[in-house]
C-alpha cells in the first residue's frame, strides 16, 4: 500500500470521526444534524453538476438507499443526544460490516474465509467490552448503537449495486437528497427554523463539510491502493471517535472500552482483508 494512499485513508479516518465528535458535541444534536446536512448537499452540488453521470436504472437504489439514510441521521442525532458516543460510534461502526457479510452468507451465498470468522470474533469481544463487563452499561447507547449499525449495513448493500448506475459524487449527492430535506423538514417542524439557523455556527458547516470530504478521501485512496487496506485502515477512526470522546466531549473511557474499540478495528480491518 503505497503512503499516499494510507494517509489518504487515515485522513478519511480522522474526518469521519471529527464530524461525529461535532455533531455529538452541539447543545441541540438534531437541529445541528438538520443544518450539517443542508450545508454538505448545497456545497456539494456544483461538485456533483460537473462530474454527473446518472443512469436511469438507479432511482430504486437512491429511493432505498435514501430512507435508510434517513433513519440513519435520525438515530445518529438522537443518540448523540442521549448516550455516549464511545458507546454509539463502536458499535455502529463494528457491528454493521458483521452484518452485511452475514446477509452475504445467509442470503446471497457468499463464502467466507478464516480471516473474516476471526474478524467477527474480534468485533464480537470488543464490543463486549464497549459495552462493560458488569456494573451498568449504557443500555440505550447499545441499542442505538445496533441499530444504527442496521441502517448502515442496509445502506451499504443498496449502494452496492446502485453505485454500478451513476458515478461516486453524483451517487451520494443523489441519496443524500432526500433524506437531508426530510430530516430537515421535520426538524423544522418539530423545534421550529430557530433551533436550526442557532446551530448554523463555524462546527456546524465544518461537519457538514466533512461527511462529503471523508467520502472523497476515500475515494482518493482507492484511486492509489486495492480496497482492502484502504479499508483497513478507514476503520482507525472507532479508535479516533473513542479517544475524541474522552478528550473532547469529556466521556469516562476506560481502558476497557478503549481496548474495546481497539478490538472492534481490528476485527473490522480482518474483515476487510
Amino acid at each position: 500500500m503505497p503512503l499516499s494512499a494510507f494517509l489518504l485513508a487515515l485522513a478519511a479516518a480522522f474526518v469521519h470521526a471529527t464530524w461525529n465528535l461535532l455533531l455529538a458535541r452541539a447543545r441541540d444534536p438534531e437541529a445541528a444534524t438538520a443544518a450539517a446536512l443542508v450545508v454538505s448537499i448545497v456545497a456539494f452540488a456544483p461538485v456533483a453538476g460537473v462530474v454527473w453521470e446518472v443512469e436511469a436504472d438507479v432511482w430504486p437504489y437512491i429511493v432505498g438507499s435514501g430512507g435508510f439514510e434517513l433513519a440513519y441521521f435520525a438515530l445518529l442525532a438522537a443518540a448523540y443526544r442521549r448516550a455516549e458516543l464511545s458507546v454509539v460510534y463502536p458499535l455502529a461502526r463494528g457491528l454493521a460490516p458483521v452484518l452485511v457479510l452475514v446477509f452475504g452468507i445467509a442470503v446471497l451465498g457468499a463464502g467466507s474465509s478464516a480471516g473474516q470468522a476471526a474478524g467477527v470474533c474480534l468485533v464480537g469481544a470488543g464490543v463486549l467490552l464497549v459495552r462493560g463487563l458488569g456494573g451498568h452499561p449504557d443500555r440505550r447507547g447499545i441499542v442505538f448503537g445496533i441499530a444504527i449499525a442496521g441502517c448502515i449495513a442496509a445502506y451499504t448493500l443498496i449502494d452496492n449495486g446502485g453505485i454500478e448506475h451513476a458515478n461516486a459524487i453524483s451517487y451520494l449527492e443523489l441519496s443524500m437528497l432526500f433524506p437531508t430535506l426530510a430530516y430537515a423538514a421535520g426538524i423544522v417542524a418539530w423545534k421550529g427554523l430557530p433551533a436550526v439557523r442557532a446551530e448554523l455556527g463555524p462546527a456546524t458547516v465544518v461537519a457538514g463539510l466533512a461527511t462529503f470530504v471523508a467520502y472523497a478521501l476515500v475515494l482518493a485512496a482507492l484511486d492509489l491502493a486495492p480496497a482492502a487496506p484502504v479499508a483497513a485502515v478507514r476503520e482507525t477512526s472507532v479508535v479516533i471517535a473513542t479517544v475524541g470522546a474522552a478528550l473532547v466531549l469529556r466521556e469516562r473511557v476506560t481502558p476497557t472500552r478503549l481496548a474495546g474499540a481497539l478490538l472492534v478495528a481490528g476485527g473490522v480491518a480482518l474483515l476487510g482483508l
